[in-house]
């Protein structure tokens, strides 16, 4: 089969992935018409369609299926072997690509990172932001963080962050006008700034915990977002209470721009982990990454 076959096919497994044109050209650096005319080859070659295209969507069609389920372990076998001659460097080397949430890569990932990578010019890392749960095998990443209660059972996992807390918290202008909360129940009488999580679909409920006893109120308010920062600026602008990580309303309690409530209310959970498949642990670059996330107490 002629070299160019080769990559003809490589750019379809990623854009029948991706699922999308845009994503699978931004990864090959390539225009989108250059894309989709590679894969109009190959359909021309073939003599079958291998994608169907929507205004919307890429799907793959039946042809396009079996030729993944075929061809796509084998490069991935490649891609592997070809990483896995990174060991035989004097220094590590190679992309490591992490999902996480906001508070995540803020709090967690970042203030480590910073100082390793500077030790490790050879070493990439390529963060994902998504506050959702994160299927990293299926979006063919290396690793993601999640707390300890969400961790999947067939993953291998890293501690890389203490116990952490949420706290409840408004505006001196929104108690101004408002009664402070006393139990969690009562905040069904109060403007609660919401958050959505792809994963859940709804508005995400708040967690508390009394003499041993989880309690979960469903939350109602004037907005809702997807980002916990954004969260953070509607509460300092005094549209509701919040629900953020302490670490990040710490600075704001200080100042007094932000009070807390329902402090007894409010437990501590497991903190974050670093997760990922059995596949990684052969590469020398992602063992030093993780080494350096591992919490140490």
């Amino acid at each position: 089969m002629p070299r160019e076959n080769f990559n003809d096919l490589v750019a379809f497994l990623a854009v029948a992935r991706e699922q999308s044109f845009t994503k699978a050209a931004a990864k090959f650096g390539l225009s989108q018409s250059a894309l989709s005319h590679t894969i109009r080859s190959l359909e021309s070659r073939l003599g079958i369609r291998l994608l169907t295209r929507t205004t919307r969507a890429v799907s793959p069609t039946e042809a396009g299926e079996r030729l993944i389920k075929s061809i796509g372990p084998l490069f991935d076998q490649i891609e592997e072997e070809v990483d896995a001659l990174n060991d035989l460097r004097d220094k590590p080397a190679g992309t490591i690509r992490i999902t996480a949430a906001d508070y995540a890569i803020d709090y967690v990932l970042w203030p480590k990172l910073r100082t390793f990578l500077k030790d490790y010019p050879d070493i990439n890392v390529e963060l994902v932001l998504d506050n959702g749960l994160t299927d990293i095998v299926t979006e063919r990443l290396d690793a993601g963080v999640r707390p300890g209660e969400h961790l999947a059972q067939d993953m291998i996992s890293a501690r890389i962050s203490p116990d952490f807390r949420y706290c409840i918290v408004g505006a001196p202008d929104y108690f101004e006008n408002n009664t402070r909360p006393e139990h969690p129940r009562d905040l069904v009488q109060h403007k609660c700034i919401g958050m959505r999580l792809p994963t859940y679909g709804g508005i995400y409920p708040w967690e508390f915990e009394e003499d041993g006893r989880e309690i979960s109120v469903r939350i109602n308010g004037q907005v809702v977002f997807n980002n916990i920062y954004y969260i953070l600026e509607a509460a300092l602008d005094g549209f509701g209470l919040a629900y953020i990580p302490e670490e990040i309303v710490a600075p704001h309690l200080e100042s007094g721009r932000l009070q807390s409530v329902l402090q007894d209310f409010l437990p501590y959970w497991d903190g974050y982990y670093l997760y990922y498949p059995n596949r990684r642990q052969s590469s020398p670059a992602f063992n030093a990454v993780v080494n350096a996330l591992r919490h140490k107490t």
